[in-house]
């Protein structure tokens, strides 16, 4: 099987998050093959990552085979390789990780098999789910067990908000469930630590971005500090170098890859092994996704996936037709061939 085209379009966002540049959001990637398949992927980047991909990645595929995993490793070597000199993190990596993700696709539709099979024979049947979001009550009329909440630091009067939004949490969800805080680089080093002694008594299972990804150091000393509960990130690293340097600065006791951001599907298998060996979990960025879904289900993943509801009665945009949604704080990926998904041609 040989790569025939390869084209990335930034879809028509109806209900981008308020916190991205509408130009800066997700883009779509689809690899035709001369087989008959179609690979999709999702990338991220937004309109820059477009011009990589229809320029210079795609003058580098066209007419290259895809046939094996390995296959797919190569090429994301070398594209990798080819994009250093713009590359390395940032949008350049962010557009190959949704080239990497359509060959994945690609592939899996040749074999007729999900993407998780391909990975693994013995996939995880059924992932549990945590919801991101605000809305308390709603997420658990939904039927799930865990819940990360937003949160900004504005100086200390924040800490009272931090603790009611906390305690009403684990009054809803009950004593048993994982309560989390994505705090998005708005804290430093002494707010963390006042946030965790104010926090005690709610039983946190982690704190998320609480220091910007450049402060390895700090954050592995942080770490320590903050036990028993774990530190969290890595959604704004990229590839298995980057987290290499979160590895020897023993930084988070979870890393957070995000599949569509950090180089795809290769480039999350690497990040797993490199975490096996540093002893951390690996928690992907937005897991209930059905790229990230597929490795969750097929690697050492926890078994923990990130899904975003949103807020009760908001709109949202539908891009991915038949993506899984969880039932009862539960998703499972289903049997299609690669990832299952097709996009919202409304969208396009």
């Amino acid at each position: 099987m040989k790569i025939n085209s390869v084209t990335a379009v930034y879809p028509n966002y109806k209900h981008t998050a308020p916190s991205w540049r509408t130009h800066l959001w997700q883009i779509v990637v689809r690899v035709e093959t001369d087989t008959g398949q179609t690979g999709w992927g999702y990338g991220g980047g937004g309109k820059a990552a477009i011009e990589i991909v229809n320029g210079h990645f795609s003058e580098i595929l066209v007419g290259r085979s895809v046939n094996s995993l390995s296959d797919i490793s190569d090429i994301w070597d070398i594209l990798y390789t080819a994009s250093i000199p713009y590359g390395r993190k940032g949008i350049a990596i962010m557009a190959l990780s949704g080239v990497d993700l359509a060959l994945y696709d690609a592939l899996g539709k040749a074999e007729v098999k999900p993407v998780a099979k391909l990975l693994d024979q013995s996939n995880k049947k059924r992932m549990r789910c945590y919801a991101t979001g605000p809305d308390t009550n709603w997420y658990a009329e939904l039927g799930y067990t865990a819940q990360k909440m937003p949160h900004r630091w504005t100086g200390d009067e924040s800490i009272g908000s931090a603790v009611a939004v906390a305690e009403k949490t684990r009054a809803a969800f009950g004593p048993n469930a994982e309560v989390m805080f994505d705090v998005y680089m708005s804290w430093d080093s002494e707010a963390t630590l006042k946030m965790n002694d104010a926090l005690k008594h709610v039983d946190i299972h982690w704190f998320e971005d609480v220091l910007t990804p450049d402060d390895l150091r700090d954050l592995g000393n942080l770490r320590r500090k903050i036990r028993p509960v774990n530190m969290a990130g890595g959604e704004h690293e990229f590839t298995a170098h980057g987290f290499a340097d979160i590895a020897r600065n023993q930084a988070y006791d979870i890393w957070q890859p995000d599949i569509t951001w950090c180089g795809g599907i290769t480039a999350g298998l690497r990040i797993v092994e490199m975490a096996k060996a540093a002893k951390v979990e690996v928690v992907p960025h937005r897991g209930a996704e059905p790229w990230g879904l597929h490795l969750i289900a097929a690697s050492d993943c926890e078994d923990f996936a990130e899904f975003l509801p949103g807020v009760r009665g908001a709109g949202r945009d539908d891009l991915w037709l038949g993506a899984p949604e969880p039932v009862n704080g539960y998703i499972e990926i289903g049997g299609e061939p690669g990832f299952g998904v097709k996009p919202n041609e409304d969208l396009l």
